[in-house]
């Protein structure tokens, strides 16, 4: 068995989009993965299977959340090592950038090629900038960021398929269900 973390997008965002930390759970586990665990109502799930790709994997969770809900919920998989070092990455970024003001880190379904990576880096400001590595894109986020801003350097629609949560629960989950 091997262990994943999965993470959720858009739910929780309305009435419409319901989808409580408990039945998420209870979604994997009808789906056939063991070990399920679930951090805050955010949509972040831990746990273990047999199967081997990742697509796959994706592709029988959002089914099963589609089944359940009735709303489809892009999903984006990681296995811990690779997930381990996206939050050892945004913790080095976080490190050398100490006037931050907000730290997120986007979760991508899928790698970006060489010049999506350079369109996203390009949308670099005075209030902040995106640094893409490997699944992940860091927004780096400085003084001259307004708090609320949904996506500030308009750099989130250039990520396809994709889900942020802040350099803390990404930090949290590394440890928690990582071991990192």
């Amino acid at each position: 068995m091997t262990t994943y973390l999965a993470f959720l997008r858009a739910i929780n965002l309305g009435a419409t989009r319901t989808f409580p930390k408990d039945d998420i759970r209870r979604a994997v586990e009808s789906a056939g993965f063991t070990g399920v665990e679930t951090h805050l109502n955010t949509g972040n799930v831990r746990f273990d299977t047999a199967m081997r790709s990742r697509g796959l994997i994706e592709q029988v969770l959002e089914q099963a959340f589609v089944a359940d809900r009735g709303f489809e919920v892009p999903t984006v998989v990681y296995m811990t090592a690779e997930f381990t070092q996206i939050a050892r990455t945004a913790a080095a970024l976080s490190a050398e950038r100490p006037d931050l003001v907000r730290d997120y880190v986007y979760l991508l379904k899928d790698e970006l090629g060489p010049d999506a990576a350079a369109a996203v880096e390009a949308t670099r400001t005075d209030r902040g900038e995106m640094v893409v590595r490997g699944r992940a894109a860091h927004a780096l986020l400085g003084p001259g960021y307004e708090p609320g801003a949904v996506d500030p350097l308009g750099a989130a629609k250039l990520l396809g398929v994709a889900t942020n949560r802040n350099v803390n629960v990404v930090t949290t989950l590394a440890q928690k269900w990582c071991g990192a």
